[in-house]
């Protein structure tokens, strides 16, 4: 099979790093257009940075937008994935740079470049909807989106209770992707935890596992331990799973299509997703909500990705 075409926004993260593993090992990466979101800019930069440097990749890093489009977030996730973003490991400057483009003209000019490439989407949608503000024909040019976000029945991750952590970061951007996109595919927070790996079966992988399961062990403590106070069973892999459809959509085996928007004002529910589920609205579908997929497979991806030999 061909590899796809992944162009990749991101904010690492240390889910993100398992997700970014996966795409090198199975996908062609075009470039990683980086956001602030689990951490700030310097780190999800320095971070993806880190990750060229660890799979000995030639795809460029573009920095992106500092903040989001309109409000100050309340918090970012430093005490999920540690104050660096990847569980305060301690790692050496990277040698890998980041380019002089910025993010949001990075994604215009790649998507003239590649048409019908498939745009994956692991971080607060900011770039992206700078881009498609910047050039609205865009979407035109990308045959995919899937974007990993939000909480399609209202069980989110953040102090909003119904709202998912990328999509809660900057509402304003996710609503300009949202409107700007005729369809994307969403692979939500939900999806992610019905989705999770046996804890032990994962050890098992770590240690099969080559430099790449090693660094992904080290980096994984803070959010491991993170999740166990949380009550969270088995390893949750939330950006993977989204870079599992990204890289081959017949993993999907259960999926629906509906109008999906975002609350920008409630006092209690601002940046919910807020799903058609009964088609009131009469809009048509603009999301394919990805609600399970072939667990076996992607655990052979993820596999993969660590350097586990078969």
């Amino acid at each position: 099979m061909t590899k796809p075409q992944l162009l990749i926004d991101t904010d690492p993260g240390v889910d993100d790093a398992l997700a970014i593993l996966m795409a090198h090992a199975h996908a062609d990466i075009l470039g990683l257009s980086v956001a602030a979101g689990n951490v700030g800019l310097g780190h999800t930069v320095r971070n993806a940075r880190t990750l060229v440097d660890l799979v000995g990749g030639r795809f460029p890093v573009f920095a992106g937008c500092p903040t989001p489009l309109v409000r100050m977030p309340q918090e970012d996730a430093a005490f999920v994935h540690g104050q660096d973003g990847f569980g305060d490991v301690g790692f050496g400057e990277p040698g890998a740079q980041a380019t002089g483009e910025t993010a949001a003209l990075a994604l215009i000019r790649l998507t003239h470049e590649h048409p019908d490439l498939t745009l994956i989407a692991l971080a607060p949608l900011t770039n992206l909807a700078l881009a498609v503000r910047i050039d609205p024909t865009l979407p035109q040019r990308v045959r995919r989106l899937v974007v990993m976000g939000g909480a399609v029945t209202g069980h989110g991750n953040t102090n909003i209770v119904p709202a998912e952590f990328n999509i809660g970061f900057d509402p304003e951007a996710a609503h300009v992707v949202f409107e700007a996109f005729p369809f994307f595919e969403l692979v939500d927070w939900e999806a992610t935890l019905r989705h999770a790996f046996d804890e032990a079966e994962f050890d098992g992988w770590l240690a099969m596992g080559d430099k790449r399961a090693q660094f992904f062990g080290q980096v994984f403590q803070t959010a491991r331990e993170f999740n166990r106070k949380k009550e969270r069973s088995g390893i949750i892999a939330a950006d993977a799973l989204a870079m599992a459809v990204a890289i081959d959509p017949s993993i999907v085996t259960r999926a629906e299509e509906r109008h999906v928007a975002v609350e920008l004002d409630g006092r209690l529910t601002r940046g919910a997703t807020v799903v058609d589920w009964s088609r009131r609205l009469g809009k048509p579908a603009n999301a394919r909500i990805v609600l399970e997929v072939d667990h076996a497979r992607f655990g052979e991806m993820v596999r993969k990705a660590l350097g586990v030999s078969s």
